[in-house]
C-alpha cells in the first residue's frame, strides 16, 4: 500500500464559478402550505447559499481541516483519504471511524481530541488511534465501478492493515454502521469491537425466528411510516442516480436542497438547523461534495447495496462484540428501535439510550458520542 501526506485545496476557478452558478440559480415559486411541508423551503435555501457565496470563508475551514494529518493510501488501484490521528500518549486503541451519507470525514473529526487524549477531556476511558477515511466515492476518494457493504469493508480492511493494524476497532453509523458490521462478519479476528451510533443492517425474519416483541412492533409500525413519508430519495438513489445526478452536479441549489433538506430531518433540532448547527459545517459539507463532484458516486451506495447487496440470512450474526448508542431522533418520526430488535444480529455488550442527538451524532452530540465509544472498548 502507497501512502502520501495530503492536504485539501480547492482551486480558485473551482470557487469562482461555484459562486457563477449561485448568483444565476433560477429559483421555481415556493411551495404552497407550511414551509418545508413539499421539500427544502425556499427562503431558507436563499438564506443559505447566499451565505454559501458571500460570507462564508472556505479557505478559513481548508486551513482548520488541514491542521489534522491527512494521508491518501492507494489500494487496490483507488485512491483512499483518511485522515489519522494517533493517541496523545503513544499507546492508543486503533479505531476506525465511518461516516454515511449525506457526509463526509469532516462529520467526525470533533472525535479526534476527545478519544486521542480523553483524559484531558475528562472522559475515562482508553485512548485511541483514530483513522477516519472518506468513504469510496465520497469527497477525496476513488470509488469502485461496483461496491457494497463488503466490497468496501474489505477495503477499509486492507487499509487498516497496510497501516500495521492487525486488531482493531470499527464504528460509524449510516453506511458506516453496516460497513463496519460487514468487517466484523466477514474477519472477526481481526475485529476487537464495534461501536455503531445506529443500526444500518435488518436481523432476518421469517416463520423461524422468535415472535415479535411489543416494541419491536410498535418500531416496525413506525418505520414503515417513515417510509411511506421519506424514503423518496432512496427509492431514486437506489434505482436511476445518475438521472438524478446531471441537476445535483450541475446546480449548487439543487445539490444544497438535496442535502440539507436531509440534514433537517435526521437530527434532533425541532426544524431549526441554524439552532443545532453552524452554517459553516453545512456549507463546508456541500463544498466537498460540489468540488469533487462526488455527490454523483456517493449516491452509488444506494444502487450498489440494493441490487448487488449483501444478504443477511437466517443464521447471519455478528459474534464481534458490539456497542450500539441508540440517539434519540434518528428520524423524523421513526422511533428508536429496541435493544431486542439489535440483537437478533448483534452480539450486544452495551446499549446506551441518548438523551438527545440524531442520525450526525458525531457533531450533534460529540460528547456523549465519545464518552460511549471510550466506556465500551474500556469494558472489553
Amino acid at each position: 500500500m502507497i501512502v502520501e501526506p495530503f492536504l485539501m485545496h480547492v482551486d480558485d476557478d473551482a470557487l469562482t464559478d461555484l459562486r457563477r452558478r449561485i448568483v444565476t440559480t433560477r429559483w421555481p415559486p415556493p411551495a404552497p402550505g407550511p414551509a418545508w411541508g413539499q421539500g427544502t423551503d425556499l427562503d431558507y435555501l436563499k438564506s443559505l447559499l447566499a451565505d454559501w457565496s458571500g460570507g462564508f470563508d472556505w479557505r478559513a475551514e481548508e486551513r482548520r481541516i488541514n491542521r489534522s494529518h491527512q494521508f491518501r493510501a492507494t489500494i487496490h488501484g483507488l485512491a483512499v483519504h483518511f485522515v489519522h490521528e494517533r493517541a496523545v500518549d503513544g499507546s492508543g486503541i486503533p479505531l476506525l471511524l465511518l461516516h454515511g451519507w449525506p457526509s463526509t470525514f469532516v462529520e467526525l473529526l470533533p472525535l479526534i481530541p476527545l478519544l486521542t487524549d480523553p483524559r484531558s477531556h475528562g472522559i475515562d476511558g482508553p485512548a485511541f488511534d483514530l483513522v477516519i477515511p472518506s468513504l469510496p466515492g465520497y469527497g477525496f476518494s476513488e470509488r469502485p465501478q461496483r461496491g457494497n457493504y463488503l466490497d468496501i469493508a474489505r477495503l477499509m480492511q486492507a487499509l487498516m492493515g497496510g497501516l500495521g493494524y492487525t486488531r482493531y476497532g470499527a464504528g460509524g453509523g449510516d453506511f458506516g454502521a453496516g460497513i463496519a458490521s460487514l468487517m466484523a462478519l466477514d474477519q472477526p479476528s481481526s475485529t476487537l469491537g464495534i461501536h455503531l451510533s445506529n443500526l444500518e443492517l435488518s436481523p432476518h425474519l421469517d416463520d423461524g425466528s422468535r415472535p415479535l416483541s411489543d416494541a419491536e412492533r410498535e418500531y416496525l409500525t413506525q418505520r414503515d411510516l417513515w417510509d411511506r413519508a421519506e424514503r423518496g430519495y432512496s427509492a431514486m438513489q437506489s434505482t436511476k442516480p445518475q438521472t438524478l445526478a446531471y441537476a445535483l452536479n450541475d446546480s449548487p441549489a439543487g445539490l444544497a436542497a438535496w442535502i440539507v433538506e436531509k440534514w433537517r430531518s435526521w437530527t434532533d433540532s425541532d426544524g431549526d438547523l441554524d439552532r443545532r448547527f453552524p452554517r459553516e459545517l453545512l456549507l463546508t459539507t456541500l463544498t466537498i461534495f460540489w468540488a469533487t463532484r462526488s455527490i454523483t458516486t456517493s449516491m452509488r451506495d444506494y444502487y450498489d447495496n440494493r441490487w448487488d447487496g449483501v444478504t443477511i440470512g437466517p443464521e447471519t450474526f455478528v459474534t464481534v462484540p458490539t456497542g450500539i448508542a441508540n440517539f434519540a431522533r434518528q428520524f423524523v418520526f421513526e422511533g428508536r428501535p429496541p435493544r431486542e430488535w439489535a440483537e437478533r444480529l448483534y452480539n450486544v455488550r452495551r446499549w446506551t439510550e441518548m438523551p438527545s442527538g440524531g442520525h450526525f451524532a458525531p457533531v450533534e452530540e460529540p460528547r456523549l458520542l465519545a464518552t460511549d465509544i471510550a466506556a465500551f472498548f474500556a469494558d472489553l
